[in-house]
């Protein structure tokens, strides 16, 4: 993914505020310098001004400040048990956080873990550069071969606004051994009311016969910048299904990439986003095709009224050596308001030629047909358009293998879906 060179006083006031050794981190900021911060003349950028919105509400020369977070309850999905993992402003907290020792083997990272830095790419991306030069937390977890964790790993990111602007660069590693089997959700919270800006990147290695399943959480509201690259690598037999939901923040972008490495492999990306008010959504998905016999879906869906703005740019990609591929990918867009947008970007690249493959998009407004049958027989307008947009959500849904979290997603839906649109 690649940048556009815009120097502006944001970017100084960065490279100043990063004062690194020699090696990885000097390595990076060296890149951050040449790329410069993506501007509107950033090809992968272009519909997301995350440079402007940064230079408008942060100053990145100041130190972070402390938080007096300690009661977690709140934040706390609703029936759902599992291993705990809470970070404070990015920083990873041992006291907080709660796990089964014997399943998991979770440390802080320290950025000498194998495979470190060799998935997300920052030698073209400016921001996974600058995650790279300033990440200050993280955990590296590891998953035994031949091991089912049974009760999801939970990353909790908090981010606490009461005292100012919070600003947190957070650094994950994930292994799955052979034969092994892992549910991680990730759900970011803020605490109140200035902004906050989030920079996370995850890097995960899934080997043969393994199974990952991996939910993403943006319902926290807020005036929260949030940008992540998450890239995934898979062996052989391995299994990745991904989730992300999107109801708030001022901007979020997530970068989701898969890198199909392995004969057998099997990959479903799925996504939601609900907006309103002026939040912003953009997810860029990669989906990377490399040996035979394998099986990608993607299937992201978008509900934008007020000034929400939406953008879906997603990449497949199958190698000369991936025959028999099998890989389709779907973008579809509801517009409820006038001054709703979204910028949709489906492509497809294909340098072998024994595959199935396809994608495409669509972008419309509520069916008046069926809205007017559903008033005839008594139900009230606002009621039936909730009803209908449900129902347009809930093929995504569907797709959640866990109960707990397919009822708490449901019930964020539901309550905005009914409330506030």
């Amino acid at each position: 993914m690649s940048t556009t060179t815009e120097t502006t006083p944001l970017l100084a006031d960065i490279l100043a505020s990063i004062k690194p050794e020699a090696g990885l981190r000097a390595d990076a900021l060296a890149i951050l310098e040449q790329l410069g911060l993506p501007g509107n003349k950033s090809e992968e950028y272009k519909f997301t001004p995350i440079t402007r919105l940064l230079e408008k509400n942060f100053s990145f020369g100041e130190t972070s400040r402390e938080t007096n977070i300690s009661n977690i309850d709140e934040f706390l999905i609703p029936d759902l048990e599992g291993n705990t993992l809470i970070f404070i402003n990015g920083v990873f907290s041992e006291e907080l956080s709660t796990y089964n020792h014997k399943e998991l083997h979770i440390k802080p990272i320290d950025g000498k873990e194998k495979g470190f830095a060799s998935l997300a790419d920052f030698k073209s991306d400016a921001l996974v550069a600058w995650n790279t030069a300033a990440w200050t937390s993280g955990i590296s977890l590891d998953v035994s071969a031949n091991t089912e964790v049974h009760k999801p790993v939970i990353l909790h990111y908090i981010n606490d606004t009461t005292q100012g602007d919070a600003k947190s660069f957070t650094r994950n590693i994930i292994r799955l051994g052979k034969s092994s089997k892992l549910t991680v959700v990730e759900k970011q919270d803020t605490v109140g009311t200035h902004a906050g800006f989030s920079n996370v990147v995850t890097e995960g290695f899934v080997e043969a016969n393994a199974e990952l399943h991996l939910y993403s959480i943006h319902a926290d509201g807020g005036k929260r910048i949030h940008f992540s690259q998450t890239t995934i690598w898979q062996d052989r037999d391995s299994r990745v299904n991904t989730f992300t939901l999107t109801l708030d923040g001022k901007l979020i972008r997530n970068n989701l990439q898969l890198i199909l490495d392995g004969e057998g492999c099997e990959s479903h990306m799925n996504g939601l986003y609900i907006l309103q008010g002026d939040t912003l959504a953009d997810n860029h998905t990669v989906v990377d095709h490399r040996k035979p016999n394998a099986n990608s879906n993607e299937l992201y869906k978008g509900v934008i009224d007020g000034n929400g703005k939406g953008v879906f740019n997603g990449k497949i990609y199958v190698r000369p050596d991936a025959q028999k591929t099998n890989a389709f990918q779907s973008n579809r867009n509801i517009l409820l308001s006038d001054k709703a947008t979204v910028n949709t970007k489906p492509q497809l690249e294909i340098w072998a030629d024994d595959v199935k493959c396809s994608h495409g998009c669509t972008t419309g407004q509520l069916d008046e047909e069926a809205m007017f049958y559903l008033q005839a027989r008594g139900i009230d307008k606002v009621t039936a358009r909730a009803m209908m947009l449900y129902a347009f959500a809930g093929e995504v849904l569907e797709k959640i293998s866990s109960e707990p979290l397919r009822n708490y997603f449901d019930s964020l839906i539901s309550e905005r879906l009914h409330k506030n649109f």
